[in-house]
């Protein structure tokens, strides 16, 4: 299908303009040529050239190439039946399963839109999501199906088709489940009678005969909302030629990929951009072995990594993080793992260190974010070029980026000077759906406006300050909180910390501290204040500190700052003056 990178000769390592690209691995290129296809034709080359390299593995249960894509055939005539057109929303309520994978790529082939959502929404965050894209059909795991019930009022869903996550087990596990698990854990739900609602089986009993919906690759391919840590959740539009370009991107940054014969790791959620392209889509580009995990559970990812030995572990701090503070980590042979990309949160020195001592993996920092497919900048990952612990590498092949200043987001800072970071490349979304004057704020005359405040050095290598919208300014002074999380993780007692900005009647604002202890850890206020001393100037010191037994999170683990702030707000309100 003529998926395959190709080097532009014309823009061979270092680029004029671009010095970042002589620090990238000797076999990336600094600029790539995208094909004029649609996504979808990454799972025709991989059935087509590997068809009996495995695709999936799930619960031991392994489906072939040509099995997947027969079957996403089958699932694309399904959605015809129905009445799906090209055009239409088809939203996956799904977790990370062989039914995600046949569903995503079928309603591509029908010609949908596919919004992903997560399953772990309520009633309402579901169906302002349904009704936002205006989805007319909804894939939902049987479990979630009370949810997707609930959430179709007022929306424009007609149909919903149900699977339920024991269909793709092995017979006898499916049978274990069916006997011990399905009733207690909420997976058998009543759907029959209900209207528009058809089980995932019907709709594969289609045939599994090709043909072509007329996509093109200016035409979008997801409705991908971002994830809502600033606010209302809004539908970043995906067009087929952005997420093509961007799993090219990452293809070329995985210099040790070869077609047809490795395996990945697949625990980062599919229904996030970064599990989308990072795992899924790279490793159908590469006909690579999924291993799908519906949910992090460390027992079982750990068990998964010693049988079936991925080579790639892309994931977030959060699961690093939960590998390094288990004494099950040490049970298991890891060493598989070679390559191993950090995103959606960032990840701390102390983190870092500890898993590449744990499993002598290349543990490296992205960047990306829902507008851009998502990654745009990475450290290099094997070596060869340089790496940079703490930042968020250099830009990816085709993607420029500058730091401007804040106030007019006109000016170019130096190096070194923090200020916002703006970007453009091939992968970037069209636009905000429905929302024009919000879509006009970020994307300036081809430059996206991240609202995330960097610095970059002199070699080109940046990293992150923080969220524009999370800055603590104290005393006019900006404390990023992310230094202060940086400083709290160091504690030899500290597994997770967060930082925000509390009101002070004559500084305006004053750090605040919440601390996470490890198990059987102890530490007091004054522990973690003495330790603070020691890496923080006094400004940026936590004046209050607060002990929790976790932190608000994404399902991806990025910690929700605001939400802490909110509660924190709420606190105050209530509280009863001394």
């Amino acid at each position: 299908m003529g998926t395959k990178i190709k080097v532009e000769t014309k823009e061979a390592a270092p680029v004029s303009g671009k010095p970042w690209t002589r620090h990238y691995d000797p076999d990336v290129p600094a600029s790539l040529v995208y094909p004029s296809v649609p996504l979808q034709a990454m799972l025709d080359d991989a059935a087509e050239n590997h068809p009996n390299s495995t695709a999936t593995i799930f619960f031991n249960r392994k489906r072939s190439y040509r099995s997947i894509s027969e079957a996403a055939w089958r699932f694309a005539n399904g959605l015809r039946r129905l009445g799906v057109k090209t055009g239409d929303r088809v939203a996956l309520v799904l977790p990370n399963s062989p039914q995600f994978v046949i569903a995503f790529y079928g309603a591509l082939r029908a010609g949908a839109i596919v919004v992903p959502c997560n399953p772990l929404y309520t009633p309402p965050e579901l169906q302002h999501q349904l009704a936002d894209s205006g989805a007319t059909v909804v894939v939902a795991l049987s479990r979630f199906y009370p949810v997707v019930k609930a959430a179709r009022a007022n929306t424009a869903v007609e149909h919903v088709i149900v699977t339920n996550i024991k269909e793709e087990m092995p017979r006898v596990l499916r049978l274990l489940f069916t006997l011990a698990k399905e009733k207690k854990d909420g997976h058998r739900q009543p759907f029959a009678g209900d209207a528009g609602a058809i089980s995932m089986r019907q709709a594969l009993s289609a045939p599994a005969d090709p043909f072509d919906a007329g996509t093109g690759p200016d035409d979008l391919a997801v409705l991908q909302y971002t994830g809502g840590t600033t606010g209302i959740s809004k539908g970043a539009m995906l067009s087929h030629r952005a997420l093509v370009a961007n799993t090219l991107q990452c293809r070329a940054w995985f210099t040790n990929l070869r077609d047809g014969a490795d395996v990945a790791m697949a625990v980062m959620p599919f229904f996030h951009v970064y599990g989308l392209t990072v795992v899924m889509s790279l490793a159908v580009q590469g006909a690579a072995a999924m291993i799908l995990e519906p949910q992090f559970d460390l027992d079982h990812v750990l068990k998964d990594v010693q049988r079936y030995r991925p080579k790639l572990f892309c994931g977030a701090p959060r699961i690093y993080n939960a590998i390094n503070n288990s004494p099950l980590a040490q049970k298991y042979d890891l060493q598989s793992i070679e390559a191993c990309v950090s995103g959606s949160a960032p990840l701390l020195v102390e983190t870092h260190r500890r898993f590449v001592e744990l499993t002598g993996a290349s543990l490296v920092e992205g960047y990306g974010l829902t507008e851009a497919a998502p990654v745009t900048h990475c450290n290099p990952l094997f070596g060869q070029g340089k790496q940079k612990v703490g930042s968020i590498g250099v830009p990816y092949p085709d993607v420029e980026s500058k730091i401007v200043d804040l106030e007019t987001s006109e000016q170019e800072m130096p190096p070194g000077e923090p200020g916002e970071l703006i970007l453009r490349g091939p992968q970037l979304m069209d636009g905000y759906y429905k929302r024009p004057d919000e879509t006009a704020q970020t994307i300036r005359n081809g430059w996206l406006y991240t609202g995330d405040i960097a610095t970059v050095d002199p070699e080109g290598y940046v990293s992150i300050v923080d969220r524009k919208k999370e800055m603590i300014i104290v005393s006019g002074f900006n404390v990023y909180p992310r230094e202060v999380e940086e400083a709290l993780f160091t504690h030899h007692a500290v597994m997770d910390a967060a930082a925000i900005g509390v009101p002070h009647p004559i500084k305006g604002e004053e750090v605040k501290a919440f601390v996470v202890l490890k198990p059987g850890a102890t530490a007091t206020a004054e522990d973690i204040r003495a330790h603070c001393e020691k890496h923080l100037a006094p400004f940026k010191r936590p004046k209050e500190i607060e002990f929790r037994d976790s932190l608000p999170k994404t399902l991806i683990g990025k910690t929700l700052r605001r939400q802490l702030a909110q509660e924190d707000k709420a606190k105050r309100k209530t509280a009863v003056p001394a």
